[in-house]
């Protein structure tokens, strides 16, 4: 097509890829409309490669499985779909949009009418009438920010969040109304209760509203809150241990949740993936199954039947009987004997493989416990009785022991590009890497915050909610940076300057409050 100047008319510039650690990348777009165009294009045109496709407010995350489409095959893939999707008038499939029953009781409804010249009741008529959808998922798994043309409200957040806000509460806050999935803090401003099933753990499909879907409300004159509350474990067919004491934090792990990011389920699982695994294949034992991350040590336990057992992880003795037990090597467990694992001497978490497998009931797809999002079994306590999954897969292997890892005074961290680099002044890259940081008590499964110098920004604006991965290291106003771990939030408002390779996610689990960290580049991939 040529215009009546003969000129043909210009194609529009692709929109701005940023890179998200080794294997993502975040695509910057206009508005939420743009992100339902392209994320829409994306998943329809998605070859076999992408474990992730993430929407959030301006953004959307393709993070790219390991071994599979290239970043350069990946970037020219999202340039060309998403430069033709984002502009393109697209009419959506018909769909039969979810319909929530909302009683409009909300403690803020009144305030929040007035703050926009409204009464209560005008302010409920119009939320109900506008056609919503999903605009992406994020803050706890089934919370939906939903977004809709009809609305045209800009909703200021509460200036003090509230510390409980009950599950079935529906809010909004700027351009999003929303409701929450389960109990959590909260700065919305409430107007209104649902008794919908926004997240049901245990169910093939565990998030009722995800990226796309169109949503209606309906007004009703009362429901029954909404409550999710994790089902309790069936007594095992195969009981294999009863635990006598927990020590400081002892959790049932496996690989966790990978490609649920877009329902706003974080990956979970172990931490220190590698020692997980090696535990597993020493008591010839799947590598998808689960073990038991201890964190610190201080675990005592009861054989109730015939079992062997490996160690891995941080540095601790094992004794089993009373008798010291080898570590990184598998070691028989008989029936009525205790094992007893001792404190951690170096590192933080410890892992120990019963053969077969623990078995846990799964949710989302894993037996991981996510501590966030409340997902899986709560962390062990005293007389908690855990079965066997029968997933042995080899007899016990020939190695006598696996060598340990050697643990540095001062742990050195590989660091991939973040997308918001740019964001901070020069002088805060010379701080990143030319700095000894430390970790600090606020650390466990969620992430760490770090101890140093201020990293100092260039940009000061605030940013709209983005995709978030393990290992990015936001920078919060107060300039230091925290690192996300595996039970963090999918989505997040502070800038990322950076990310860990996974390879050193693994050394970062096994690093307590006190712990130094130097960062580096990252290699370059192939």
């Amino acid at each position: 097509m040529v215009s009546p100047e003969g000129r043909a008319p210009a194609q529009a510039a692709p929109p701005r890829i940023l890179p998200m650690g080794e294997r993502g990348l975040l695509i910057e777009l206009r508005s939420v409309a743009e992100v339902h165009r392209v994320h829409a294009a994306l998943a329809d045109s998605a070859p076999s490669g992408p474990v992730d496709l993430v929407p959030a407010a301006r953004t959307i995350l393709v993070r790219l499985g390991p071994g599979s489409l290239s970043l350069h095959a990946a970037r020219d893939w999202i340039a060309d779909t998403a430069t033709r999707a984002r502009d393109a008038v697209i009419a959506p499939p018909p769909e039969t949009p979810v319909v929530l029953e909302l009683v409009y009781d909300g403690p803020d409804l009144a305030e929040t009418a007035a703050l926009v010249g409204l009464s209560a009741d005008a302010l409920a008529a119009r939320h109900e009438a506008a056609r919503w959808r999903v605009a992406f998922t994020g803050f706890a798994p089934g919370f939906a920010y939903l977004t809709s043309e009809d609305w045209g409200l800009d909703i200021p957040r509460l200036a003090s969040p509230r510390t409980r806000v009950p599950a079935g509460a529906v809010g909004l806050a700027g351009e999003f109304s929303g409701a929450y999935p389960r109990e959590t803090p909260g700065g919305w401003r409430l107007i209104g209760t649902t008794s919908a099933p926004l997240f049901d753990p245990a169910a093939a499909e565990p998030v009722l509203l995800v990226p796309g879907r169109q949503v209606r409300f309906a007004r009703v004159r009362s429901v029954i809150r909404a409550s999710v509350r994790p089902r309790p474990p069936e007594p095992s067919s195969d009981p294999l241990l009863r635990v006598i004491e927990p020590g400081l934090l002892t959790t049932v792990q496996d690989l966790g949740r990978p490609g649920r990011a877009a329902q706003g389920i974080a990956p979970s699982g172990a931490l220190d993936r590698g020692a997980l695994c090696l535990a597993l294949r020493l008591v010839g034992t799947a590598e998808d199954a689960a073990g038991l991350e201890v964190t610190m040590g201080g675990l005592r336990a009861v054989a109730l039947r015939d079992t062997w057992v490996a160690q891995t992880g941080a540095e601790a003795s094992l004794t089993i009987a009373g008798r010291p037990a080898p570590t990184g090597a598998a070691a028989r467990w008989r029936a009525g004997e205790t094992l007893e694992v001792g404190w951690a001497r170096d590192g933080a978490r410890i892992y120990l493989a019963l053969r077969g497998g623990i078995d846990a009931p799964r949710a989302a797809g894993s037996r991981a416990t996510d501590r966030l999002a409340g997902l899986g079994l709560a962390p062990l306590a005293a007389g908690d009785v855990l079965g066997g999954a029968g997933q042995e897969r080899a007899p016990i292997p020939p190695v006598d022991q696996a060598p340990p890892r050697p643990v540095s005074a001062e742990a050195e961290i590989a660091l991939a590009p973040g997308p918001r680099a740019d964001w901070f002044a020069p002088a805060a890259a010379l701080a990143l890497y030319g700095s000894v940081w430390r970790v600090t008590n606020d650390a466990d499964r969620v992430g760490m915050r770090l101890e140093g110098p201020e990293l100092e920004r260039a940009v000061h604006r605030e940013l709209p909610s983005e995709p978030m991965v393990p290992g990015a290291l936001q920078v919060p106003p107060s300039g230091r940076p925290t690192i996300l771990l595996a039970d963090g939030p999918v989505t997040g408002g502070y800038p990322v300057i950076a990310v860990a390779t996974e390879e050193s996610l693994d050394t970062l689990a096994q690093l307590r409050p006190g712990s130094r960290i130097r960062f580096r580049h990252a290699r370059p991939a192939g």
